[in-house]
This record gives C-alpha cells, structure tokens and sequence, in this order.
C-alpha cells in the first residue's frame, strides 16, 4: 500500500534514550542490572511519588509479584476489573488463584464500586482487589479504597496505561498498597518493552527485587531457598526509560490534544460519544475511543474496515475478560442491577482511534474525515 501508514500508538524516541544507552556500552554495564536501572527506579519513585520502586522485565511481572508480596495461593479469590487486558488477571491464574471479574461503570468505564460491593456481599473473604485504569483514564479510587478498607483487603493498582494520570492531584498507582505501570511499546513512554511495581512499603519492593532476580540467597555460592524469577529489567531498556521520562509531560500534552481534537470534531455527531473522563482525575488520554449509539446503523467494523483502507490502524476496545473463552468459567459481578454488562455494551460499540503523537495536522485531518464519511458527514 502506497498510501502512509498512520499508528494507533507507536514509540517516539528524542535522543537522550541513545546517550544513556551510549553511556551503558561505553562502561559495558550491558549486563541485566546497572547504574541505569537504579536510576530509573529513582527517578520514576521521584516522578511519581510512590516511594520505592523495583524494575521489572514488564507490567504483568510486576502484577505477579504484588500477588506474591500479599502471599495469593491457589484457592484464594482475587477481584478484578473485567474491561481490561488479559495481562490484568493471568497472573492471579499463574498461582492458581480464582479471579472473580467487576464490571465496568459508564462514567469512566473503570471497575463499578456497586459490582464491587455485590462481590463483597457474595464472596467476603477475597486475598486482594485489582483495579485498572482504563485508556489511562483514573478509577473512581474514593469510592473504590473505601470499599476495600470497610473489609480490609489490599488494592492493587493496574496502572500500566495510566502513567502520568492523576486521581485528586496524586498519581495512579500510588493509592493502593501496590501500583504497577508498564512501558510496553505502545505506551506513554516506553523502555521496548518492562515494566514496575511500585509502592511505600520499602521493605515489601526490597522484596520484590530479591523475587525478581532469582531469589538468589546472600550467600557467596548460588543458594535458592525459594522459588524466584528472571523479571528485572536491564540496564539497556532502563536507559531508553530514562530518556523517555524527560518527555513524559510533553507526551501527555499530546496526547490530552488529540483528545480534545477528536472530541470537538465530532460534536455534531450525535451518534458518537468519546470515552468518558473522571472530572476528579487529570487523565494521561494514552487511548482516545469512541463509542456509537445504541440502533445506529454504523458499526466499529465499518470505522475500523474505512481507516484501514486509509492505511491507518485502529483497535476493538479491550473485550472484557468474562467473555474470553479461557476465563468462562469465572464469576462475574455486573454494575446494572438486570444483570447486563457494562463493559460488554462498550467493547460492542466502541473503538479506540489512532491516538499517536507523531501524528501530523494532516494525518488528523485524515482520520477525522474518514470517520466521519462513515456517518454521511464531509
């Protein structure tokens, strides 16, 4: 095709990401671990305000190991948002744990704090609550913390889209006892690909590291009195991270733009409705979707079928997890009192637009009007 290819969300390097890794092979700290990395983890617990942060080779290694850290066994329940990734919840399986999955919420199609008390009341006794942010968009936390303190479970954070979002001035995924961001190559900023949990309890992330590096005991031989795991990231990608969080302001300026681009540009279409915000959060928009209106005849098919045609790439929203086949056998606890999912009506009417911040006045242009040829507007 010989028409320009338009990303959903592709990397953007500026340059530092290179002298860091420079840096690394001049003082041939190509190794897993170095310098890079501890800075890193300094810099995004600075960034953030977490505390203490522990480098991980991705998102759901760090998810895996918040499980650890709250001793999740097999026969224990864990309550999770049901519109996510997959990532969010294979990790409560990978310990053979049960999952139980909270519908979403239409205000920010985040998990629902009455799904999640209807969970409370069937099953009391869960080890933990993992609560993303969807599209980089903050849960409503308040409500969502309450609820977990009233019968003292811990909350995960599943901030791997929302680094850079803010809930009440503070930043996700440093509200639960633990938080975790990925840097995947499609994210806000990226390291290729990684991950990091995060937390106050610097005991609890001291932890973690020693779990991540093969649980190698401070003895001079190799002695393993545990079972551990390969998840630290190395000092490589730890310097392309470096180099992106320079710009992680500037990013989600940009991507709070396209946002606003697409919202004013269809407001005359009332059959399209951009994805809701949390007015007492400050969003990173690391996804811009939309959904269609209930009985109109365009479908996310025919959006997605046009833009293709234009070489541009699009996504479905995240199908919710109740639906996967491998998680059918799973409990689910619905926002809507008739027993119909939330999230399910949005991953059928939605769809995430092109939401790349490279992308040009013209490629806008494009996206723009080829969505709305859809709906017989020029």
């Amino acid at each position: 095709m010989d028409k320009k290819r338009i990303y959903l969300s592709s990397p953007t390097m500026h340059g530092e990401e290179q002298e860091f890794i420079k840096e690394a092979f001049d003082t041939n700290w190509v190794a897993p671990l170095g310098p890079n990395v501890n800075a890193f983890e300094e810099e995004m617990a600075a960034y953030t305000g977490c505390g203490h942060a522990a480098a991980l080779s991705a998102g759901t290694a760090a998810i895996h190991l918040s499980l650890k850290l709250l001793d999740v066994q097999q026969g224990d329940m864990v309550f999770v948002s049901d519109l996510t990734f997959s990532a969010s919840c294979n990790p409560i399986v990978y310990e053979k744990a049960t999952p139980v999955f909270i519908d979403a919420e239409p205000d920010t199609w985040n998990m629902s704090p009455e799904a999640l008390r209807k969970a409370f009341e069937l099953f009391p006794h869960p080890k933990a609550v993992i609560c993303v942010h969807l599209y980089g968009t903050p849960a409503k936390l308040s409500e969502i913390m309450a609820i977990c303190a009233e019968h003292n479970v811990p909350l995960i954070e599943d901030a791997a889209e929302s680094l850079g979002s803010t809930y009440q001035g503070k930043h996700t995924g440093t509200f639960g006892v633990y938080g975790i961001y990925s840097f995947n190559g499609n994210k806000i900023i990226t390291t290729s690909g990684g991950g990091m949990l995060v937390s106050a309890d610097e005991e609890a992330v001291r932890r973690a590291t020693f779990l991540a590096t093969q649980a190698r005991d401070p003895a001079r031989h190799y002695q393993h009195s545990q079972i551990g795991y390969n998840y630290r990231m190395s000092n490589i990608t730890a310097g392309i991270g470096r180099g992106q969080l320079l710009h992680i302001g500037e990013h989600k300026a940009l991507k709070n733009g396209i946002y606003k681009q697409y919202k004013e540009a269809f407001a005359d279409i009332e059959e399209i409705t951009m994805n809701p915000l949390n007015p007492d959060g400050d969003a990173n928009n690391w996804l811009s979707c939309m959904t269609i209106g209930e009985g109109c005849p365009v479908t996310p098919d025919d959006i997605m079928d046009a833009l293709a045609a234009e070489n541009i790439e699009s996504r479905p929203i995240w199908k919710p997890m109740h639906l996967q086949p491998v998680f059918e056998q799973y409990d689910f606890l619905a926002h809507r009192a008739d027993g119909s999912s939330v999230g399910a009506d949005i991953f059928e009417r939605g769809l995430c637009l092109p939401s790349d911040i490279k992308n040009t006045p013209e490629d806008m242009e494009l996206i723009i009007r080829t969505v709305r040829k859809c709906f017989g507007r020029a």
